[in-house]
């Protein structure tokens, strides 16, 4: 690799315009979006324990309604 590389990142780069796109990024980065015309409408969950076991749910907003929500769950073993 080239050596400027070995100079990345630079903090007086990283540091430009952070008190703008931060709140940016952590509005759209939250684990639940609210937002006009944009947000959250699934949230998946996959569990898999020591013996193979799995569990797969999975919550979906029906009608981009934020207070109506179907879950589904799915429960299977994983093959050896």
């Amino acid at each position: 690799f080239p050596t400027f590389f070995s100079q990345l990142p630079d903090p007086a780069i990283e540091d430009q315009g952070k008190d703008y796109i931060r709140p940016i990024l952590n509005k759209y980065a939250a684990l639940c979006v609210r937002c006009p015309d944009y947000g959250t409408r699934t949230n998946t969950v996959v569990l898999v324990d020591s013996e193979g076991r799995v569990t797969f749910t999975e919550r979906n907003m029906i009608n981009a309604d934020v207070n109506q929500w179907k879950t589904s769950t799915y429960e299977f073993k994983l093959h050896s």
